[in-house]
């Protein structure tokens, strides 16, 4: 999958990179799993600065809207809006509740 085949890109920032890319993993395995859609997002490559970790998660647009599908009950709690914006705080806010310590942006 290429950055041409997504359709939100968000910029992730994490202070313990091999711990949370792997707490990130767990994590949309399962979402992925829930909505039967297998390899629905591409990790960039990481940059180190400031004791951060920057890298990109962009997400295929079927992956996406199944997510929105599966979890619009929790969406809707976002008052934000731009859809993109709604997502992007929506996957923070998961991968916050699953042990992951991150800050998300919508790239751009």
């Amino acid at each position: 999958m290429t950055a041409a085949d997504t359709d939100i890109t968000l910029e992730v920032a994490v202070k313990d990179f091999a711990g949370d890319l792997l707490a990130i993993k767990k994590a949309f395995s399962h979402v992925e799993s829930l909505v039967g859609i297998p390899n629905g997002y591409v990790v960039g490559p990481p940059s180190a600065r400031f004791g951060w970790t920057f890298f990109t998660l962009s997400f295929r647009h079927d992956f996406q809207s199944r997510i929105e599908a599966k979890f619009s009950g929790m969406l809707a709690r976002y008052h934000d809006k731009e859809s993109s914006q709604r997502f992007a705080r929506f996957v923070s806010d998961y991968l916050n509740s699953r042990g992951c310590t991150v800050r998300i942006k919508i790239s751009g």
